[in-house]
């Protein structure tokens, strides 16, 4: 029996749900950044140049149909931690998987400062020390809330 499968020593189901809502919240804030990016808006920053260099890494922020496509998937990730996806209970846990999957992925890279292996061009200096400080932490994060859902998942089945 595993840490987080019902039975002695399993993981609440109260904290899995409370990291779920996190990370469903955290989902929603980051996918309602990048529609604000694709629509122009520079926030937390100045320009848009110091965006995209913090944020991407490179000179230019990508094009708004980028940004919107990532605040699309976002938000699909959102609906799905949260539940209110209309998929599957199978669907949902495959992609609740892929997303732990990806996210860990993408956080391990970042700690590692390796990231411009999966977006080519991400290396500025602002970026590396952000990318290791916070957003691959953050992504770590995800991968974990992403996980707890797919535990929840599994009990609820």
């Amino acid at each position: 029996m595993g840490l987080l499968e019902p039975g002695a020593g399993a993981v609440p189901s109260s904290a899995v749900r409370t990291l779920a809502r996190m990370t469903t919240g955290l989902l929603a804030l980051a996918s309602a950044l990048h529609l604000a990016w694709g629509l122009g808006a520079s926030f937390p920053f100045r320009s848009r140049k110091e965006l995209a260099d913090a944020v991407v890494g490179a000179a230019a922020v990508p094009p708004p149909a980028a940004c919107f496509g990532v605040a699309g998937a976002l938000a699909a990730c959102a609906a799905l931690v949260a539940d209110v996806a209309p998929v599957s209970p199978g669907l949902r846990r495959s992609g609740l998987g892929v997303m732990a999957a990806v996210f860990g992925l993408r956080g391990g890279l970042g700690l590692l400062g390796e990231t411009d292996l999966v977006s080519p061009g991400s290396n500025s200096e602002q970026f590396r020390r952000l990318d290791r400080r916070l957003y691959a932490p953050l992504c770590l994060a995800l991968s974990a809330g992403s996980l707890a859902s797919l535990v929840g998942a599994r009990r609820q089945a």
